[in-house]
């Protein structure tokens, strides 16, 4: 299955075509937001800037805000115009391909975490998203960081771009690793992913559960959001192609032991405008 795996960002519109294995087939495409960011203009982006990807047989999006059977609920960081806005059936009208949505932490998540135990997953960009999973499954638009960390303000008022812009890296490095500690306190997490592109603004060791994991993650961990069906797709294969008997009195083949990997997704970014 091939998905068209598209990141709806407060700064950046980016996508890219993603196979079952969350291996990427085409470059990251990505262009600026538009400003003001209301729902037609940044659908109309998205149409331009995919346009050269074909192919797909589904979109997955992830967008930064509740997302709740495909309709966005909150956009603190876009416009309020997307409130209770059907964007999987807007996306999915646009294209001809059926889509599925989700909060973009939640995404970045699927494609970061390991499945074991409590993970914690912190974006870091234009504002703070989060995303919690126990034994790899989701607990659903968390949004951490609308909840009060210290001082009547949120975590992404303290941890947001604006307010690292505002008061310097060396403020806001010592609240990230205060948000670090309080939030392990709380979840007892195994692991805590740290993705966005803040995290080449953070300074200093980080303590042994905590991981920087890439951006792409945010792209390929779309493809999760259809793995129903590419789990259907392959029981419905196996029942339609019955394994080989050997004849009476011969042995049965010994079992593959091949256990090689596919090389690395490309990291290729191709920038467009908008």
């Amino acid at each position: 299955m091939l998905v068209l795996c598209i990141d709806v960002g407060g700064s950046k519109l980016k996508g890219a075509l993603v196979n079952s294995q969350q291996e990427m087939k085409s470059d990251r495409l990505r262009c600026e937001t538009p400003r003001p960011a209301q729902p037609e203009p940044v659908l109309d982006a998205l149409g331009d800037l995919l346009k050269p990807l074909e192919g797909y047989d589904a979109i997955a999006i992830g967008f930064p805000g509740v997302v709740i059977d495909g309709v966005v609920k909150t956009a603190v960081n876009l416009h309020p115009d997307w409130i209770d806005f059907p964007l999987a059936a807007r996306v999915e009208k646009q294209f001809g391909i059926p889509a599925r949505a989700a909060n973009d932490a939640d995404i970045q998540g699927y494609g970061a975490i390991e499945g074991k135990g409590v993970e914690l997953v912190i974006t870091l960009g234009t504002g703070m998203g989060s995303a919690l999973f126990v034994d790899g499954v989701l607990v659903p638009n968390l949004e951490m960081g609308h909840h009060p960390l210290m001082k009547n303000k949120t975590y992404e008022q303290l941890l947001g771009n604006a307010a690292r812009k505002r008061d310097g890296g060396k403020s806001w490095n010592r609240r990230l690793f205060y948000a670090l500690e309080r939030l392990q306190a709380l979840l007892s997490c195994r692991k805590i992913y740290l993705g966005g592109g803040n995290t080449k603004k953070i300074q200093g060791k980080l303590p042994d559960n905590v991981d920087i994991v890439s951006n792409l993650a945010g792209i390929y961990g779309g493809v999760e959001l259809w793995r129903d069906l590419q789990t259907t797709a392959a029981i419905a294969s196996d029942a339609v192609e019955p394994a080989v008997m050997p004849e009476s009195g011969a042995s049965s083949p010994p079992p593959s032991t091949d256990m090689t990997e596919s090389a690395d997704a490309d990291d290729t970014e191709t920038a467009a405008s908008a």
